[in-house]
């Protein structure tokens, strides 16, 4: 079977330029989920570079299940709790009391 970590990292990068790009267009709920989506790509190419089968979207699933001789930092861990937040909320309204995704992230964020 042909390895394909270095197609998940490759998504993951154009995942990760996305994300930028809507962050720099103030499109923050796309850039969340973007950003999301590159993690996920990035530790599914880990996953496979050791050999590997990953599944499922939670960033904190994908990092607790390495190789324990990847030594994954704590505050690796608390990001992937972030992020995990930014998988469904950026896209459907209803995960919200009011409002689509878009309006309600770029409420939250004038308000930091």
């Amino acid at each position: 079977m042909v390895n394909r970590a270095q197609d998940w990292l490759e998504q993951a990068e154009y995942n990760l330029r996305h994300a930028q790009a809507s962050l720099g267009l103030g499109d923050y709920a796309w850039a969340c989920f973007a950003a999301q989506q590159a993690a996920s790509a990035a530790l599914k190419g880990l996953h496979l570079a050791h050999g590997q089968v990953a599944w499922g979207h939670s960033i904190l699933d994908l990092l607790t299940t390495l190789p324990a001789n990847l030594n994954v930092p704590d505050d690796l861990v608390d990001a992937g709790k972030i992020l995990d937040k930014y998988y469904i909320p950026t896209r459907y309204p209803d995960a919200h009391p009011a409002g689509p995704a878009a309006q309600v992230l770029e409420f939250a964020r004038s308000h930091v």
